[in-house]
């Protein structure tokens, strides 16, 4: 997987984009295709912002986490994603069932 991460107002280290790489491979997990996942990292005054956009079959994952930390940031990002993923991936199991309790009470009661 090719993952495009961009930076304002810092150096992205090799460090870095293996912390990344490393915690977007928890994504996997879900067997779907992760289309140009495109990373942004920038250092603002309140701390580290990280942002991704990545794009599904489903449709697009898109996640914010900030924190003093880069790495925290990160990690925070990844469990947005992972929970995204996670919604979009068990909404068939969500919904509700075919049968509704109005269609059996309506159901004539046989007498013996």
């Amino acid at each position: 997987m090719i993952v495009n991460i961009t930076s304002k107002q810092m150096d992205i280290t090799t460090a870095i984009r293996e912390h990344v790489e490393d915690r977007l491979k928890k994504l996997e997990k879900w067997q779907t295709q992760l289309i140009t996942p495109h990373i942004v990292l920038s250092k603002q005054p309140e701390g580290f912002v990280a942002d991704a956009t990545i794009g599904t079959a489903n449709g697009p994952l898109v996640a914010s986490a900030t924190n003093h930390d880069m790495y925290i940031a990160v990690n925070e990002m990844v469990s947005k994603l992972e929970r995204q993923l996670n919604k979009v991936q068990h909404k068939g199991e969500a919904r509700r069932a075919e049968s509704c309790v109005k269609d059996i009470n309506l159901q004539p009661i046989e007498e013996e």
